[in-house]
């Protein structure tokens, strides 16, 4: 009778998410954004833009370093003006349980305002970090 092979990590059953963060000193050529939302889709990233005013924030995530990897590259091409990549693409801290993860289509979204942008941090459940990296904590 074949042996079912259990692993002892059960860190190893989580999918890694990777994720970075860029914060600028504006966002509002629509034609970057144009550029954006087509790398999005082309890596297979979910990429959320704060636009319209200061300052510009973009947090991208992906299943594959590689993607947010290049959509990162992408944002630099575009010379934003005080571009800062504030956290380089990684894998989150807490891996997310394979039935937990929320599949979020290759796209980008657009975010009026920094508060509303926290809450959709919040709900990604990263909120501690893009409040350290933004440096609004320690």
């Amino acid at each position: 009778m074949p042996r079912t092979h259990f692993p002892s990590n059960p860190q190893s059953l989580s999918t890694p998410i990777y994720h970075a963060l860029i914060k600028t000193h504006h966002i509002t050529s629509r034609k970057k954004v144009s550029t954006l939302k087509a790398a999005a889709e082309q890596h297979g990233v979910f990429a959320l833009l704060r636009s319209g005013g200061v300052p510009g924030i973009m947090y991208v995530e992906g299943r594959e370093k590689e993607g947010v990897e290049a959509w990162v590259g992408v944002v630099h091409d575009l010379r934003y003006k005080d571009y800062h990549l504030l956290a380089r693409p990684e894998a989150r801290e807490e891996p997310t349980p394979p039935e937990e993860v929320t599949e979020e289509k290759a796209r980008l979204v657009e975010i009026d305002s920094v508060k509303e942008f926290g809450a959709k941090m919040e709900e990604k459940g990263v909120l501690a970090w893009w409040r350290k990296a933004m440096g609004y904590t320690s």
